[in-house]
């Protein structure tokens, strides 16, 4: 949910610029006045209707997909009129076209006309650099560094940095860069420049003293102690360097949101939780902030808190609509959770909040609409809507088959989603999901062989689909056979998701009928930890009993039945017990 990222045909002053305001805003400085723009002289030539057409018919030639007409038509004109708009136009065909040359021609045309522009500096200078002409960009930027305001310097060496790292001749490039910035030994910002180079090279040692020089210069500068992270390898030293920082300056918001990342990274979502609610505090509708709790809420099953973050980001992302972030996942797991709450209404209500242009993200919401029409009642309603969806595209027919097959199971129609199923294998014979789907279903209706021909077809296929290796795992240990070649699947499908619960779950239960209680026990309870599902709920109270722990099993079952009540595995475990709760 970053902000889209610049592509390479474009100057890197303005987001840099905007990233260097952030900067200075948390850091509590006062940003360096800019310049006011060199009034621009254009030249006095009268629009004749002859010129207008043309002028009308490059620019819908160019809408229609052709560029080099209207390439030649705005630079014919520039060249007439020495008007300095029509060459930026024609540079700008160009670049759409990614054809360079002819950009780096009317750029120079533009500069030209217009001698002071930055704008058409800032495009030269890009296109000298991606040209590899860095003799040529190394004189432009050393007159831009000299010729800078002491409290414009730095940002203008981190402008050229970003520019230089585009170049064909990374080695040229760094080695210009390390020039370039000597002269200012004094700076922070040069020492920061050079930690980044040191490390493009190689030179890891090189760029930690870099960053460690760049901290001495200003102890305060998050952009020094985030390099020095960056520059260090062992992840504890790393930690240690963000948790110094923040102890000495607690409103480094940069820093803090860095230290809550590394958090994620080791898995201590809690210890994550808080960081970014300290952010929240600090910079209440902060976006990424309030997306990050979200996420992290919904990797703690606290679907409350994720529910409220997820809110406050889309009444954000309302009130900022220039704002290039996408709340259609927010708002569709919003809609999840609500539905899950049970407030139907809600789910939908969700859903007519979204206006997304993408034909994917359009696609998902009809068919979560349609999964709701069908759990509202509406059956047959659900399946209209269904019948009203279009695509070309094989994935996404098989995806509406999918979903047509749920909510017929869902509905009590087992036989008949089935049949839908079995033939959809036909029609899509390569579609991995349908295909594991459908061994699902078969399972289900007693069909095992069925069920383990339709996973070994997906494990041929798609070899590294660790679902199908644990399904069949699970299937053959719950049915208590071929124990050990359930452990071996089982065992294959972890090494793939090593961090997946329900594979964490599918070996305790193998070893749970492999007689292996403690290792059972162990990772079932791992599982329940990373998510408190159920069934995971069900199978380490039946771990537990056999151990003894009457009590614990009993709580664990309760906890299942608060969360799941017509949970199939829990009725079944406990009548063949012989227990009730």
């Amino acid at each position: 949910m970053a902000p889209k990222q610049q592509g390479a045909d474009t100057p890197a002053d303005q987001p840099l610029a905007a990233a260097e305001a952030q900067r200075q805003a948390a850091a509590g400085e006062q940003p360096e006045p800019a310049a006011a723009p060199a009034e621009e002289k254009l030249p006095n030539v009268a629009m004749t209707p002859a010129m207008m057409q043309q002028l009308l018919k490059a620019e819908l030639a160019f809408k229609n997909g052709d560029w080099q007409g209207p390439y030649l038509t705005m630079l014919s004109l520039a060249q007439q009129t020495k008007d300095p708009r029509l060459a930026k136009r024609a540079a700008e065909m160009a670049l759409s076209a990614k054809q360079a040359d002819d950009a780096l021609a009317a750029v120079k045309l533009w500069r030209e006309f217009s001698p002071n522009s930055d704008e058409a500096n800032q495009y030269y200078l890009g296109l000298v650099i991606l040209s590899d002409n860095l003799a040529e960009a190394e004189k432009l930027l050393t007159q831009r560094l000299a010729e800078a305001t002491p409290g414009a310097r730095g940002l203008v060496m981190f402008q050229m940095q970003q520019l230089l790292l585009r170049a064909k001749d990374k080695e040229a490039a760094i080695a210009m860069i390390e020039r370039l910035v000597a002269p200012y030994g004094n700076m922070m910002e040069t020492h920061v420049v050079l930690a980044q180079t040191a490390l493009a090279r190689g030179a890891k040692q090189d760029a930690a003293r870099e960053a460690q020089a760049a901290l001495k210069i200003k102890p305060d500068s998050e952009i020094a102690v985030l390099t020095l992270a960056q520059v260090t390898e062992d992840e504890a030293r790393v930690t240690r360097i963000l948790q110094d920082f923040l102890a000495a300056h607690p409103q480094a918001k940069e820093v803090r949101a860095a230290y809550a990342r590394l958090l994620v990274n080791g898995k201590q979502f809690e210890a994550a939780r808080r960081e970014f609610q300290t952010l929240d505090k600090a910079q209440p509708g902060n976006p990424g902030t309030l997306y990050a709790l979200g996420v992290l809420s919904m990797q703690m099953n606290d679907a409350p808190g994720a529910e409220q973050y997820f809110t406050r980001f889309v009444e954000v992302m309302d009130k900022t609509p220039d704002d290039e972030r996408d709340p259609s996942r927010a708002i569709l797991t919003l809609s999840q959770l609500a539905e899950d709450r049970g407030d139907l209404k809600a789910a939908t209500d969700w859903l007519d909040r979204m206006d997304s242009p993408d034909p994917k993200v359009q696609l998902s919401v009809a068919l979560r609409r349609a999964q709701l029409m069908a759990k509202g009642g509406d059956l047959a309603g659900a399946r209209k809507q269904l019948a009203t969806l279009k695509t070309e595209d094989k994935d996404e027919q098989a995806q509406i088959t999918l979903v047509e097959a749920q909510i017929l199971r869902d509905a009590g129609k087992e036989q008949e989603s089935f049949k839908l199923m079995q033939d959809a294998t036909r029609r899509f014979p390569d579609n991995m999901d349908l295909l594991y789907d459908y061994a699902l279903m078969a399972e289900k209706q007693g069909k095992v062989d069925v069920m383990e021909k339709a996973l070994r077809q997906v494990m041929a296929k798609a070899p590294d689909n660790h679902h199908a290796y644990n399904a069949l795992g699970y299937s053959l240990a719950d049915r208590n056979v071929r124990l050990q070649e359930a452990y071996t699947l089982i065992d294959k499908a972890l090494k793939m998701a090593p961090d997946d619960p329900f594979i964490m779950d599918s070996m305790g239960w193998v070893q749970y009928r492999l007689g292996n209680l403690d290792q059972a026990e162990a990772s079932l309870r791992k599982a329940y930890q990373l998510r408190s599902d159920a069934e995971i709920a069900v199978h380490l109270g039946e771990v537990l009993w056999k151990q003894g722990k009457q009590e614990d099993a009993r709580k664990l079952w309760r906890e299942a039945r608060a969360k799941d009540p017509k949970n199939d595995a829990l009725k079944s475990t406990l009548a063949r017990l012989g227990q009730s709760l």
